[in-house]
């Protein structure tokens, strides 16, 4: 065996240590450095604590903030997993993904309405003031369409865009009422959702200042089903901001 330009012995145990010793120490972890720094916390709404999970650029300040919601079977570690929010904070951002009311790790948390009915837009707007987000943008699949929404039309200048992803409660509100919203807004759902993905587009459709993004063989949670094309998406609008 050779190591560091020695032959070493493997039969001689302190050898191989000496000599080890004497091979070059790189300055940086293993990998290099990070691009990214994490962290994990709880910010207070209504009283009742929410839990969420943040990365950010390790140097340097994010160019914008992105919030991420999740669905009912979801939580902030979806985006965890699935590397969403390193890709984000790799990109210059800082992306903070909550747990809602009574899911992930704010089960004990109670919702503010009832699951298809829509929330106060207070609620998004002391999430958005306790995290200290500033005009972010929102990103938004299915149930989180309940909270998102109303924070859209009541909060509109904390929302610097808006990024659903079939999401529900959309019928509530009316075509007049969209097309009153001039936030960029980057439409995305899976082809092979049919329900909750044309019926939400529908709606969405007439938001003025909109692009639409279809996942060509995905489903409902067409992020997880085409990753690639949903960062890349992600990515794209977000640099035309």
């Amino acid at each position: 065996m050779e190591r560091c330009g020695f032959k070493v012995n493997s039969t001689v145990p302190f050898v191989l240590l000496i000599v080890t010793l004497q091979c070059p120490l790189s300055p940086f972890p293993l990998g290099g450095m990070s691009k990214v720094k994490s962290s994990e916390g709880r910010v207070d709404v209504g009283g009742q604590s929410l839990f969420y999970r943040q990365f950010q650029p390790a140097e340097g300040a994010a160019s914008l903030a992105v919030l991420l919601l999740h669905g009912i079977r979801f939580s902030s570690e979806t985006w965890l997993e699935l590397n969403t929010l390193e890709r984000l904070a790799e990109a210059g951002y800082r992306a903070v993904a909550i747990d809602l009311p009574g899911l992930g790790n704010s089960k004990e948390a109670k919702a503010p309405a009832q699951v298809g009915e829509s929330a106060p837009g207070s609620f998004l707007k002391q999430v958005s003031e306790g995290l200290q987000l500033g005009p972010a943008v929102v990103i938004s699949p299915s149930l989180s369409g309940m909270y998102s929404l109303p924070f859209l039309f009541q909060h509109n200048d904390l929302v610097k865009a808006y990024i659903p992803v079939a999401p529900i409660c959309t019928e509530k509100f009316t075509a007049e009422q969209y097309s009153s919203i001039k936030t960029p807004a980057l439409i995305v759902y899976g082809d092979q959702d049919t329900q909750l993905g044309e019926v939400s587009f529908n709606n969405l459709k007439n938001l003025s200042n909109h692009k639409v993004v279809v996942l060509q063989g995905a489903g409902h949670p067409c992020y997880l089903d085409k990753p690639g094309e949903w960062h890349s998406a992600v990515l794209q609008f977000l640099q035309s901001l």
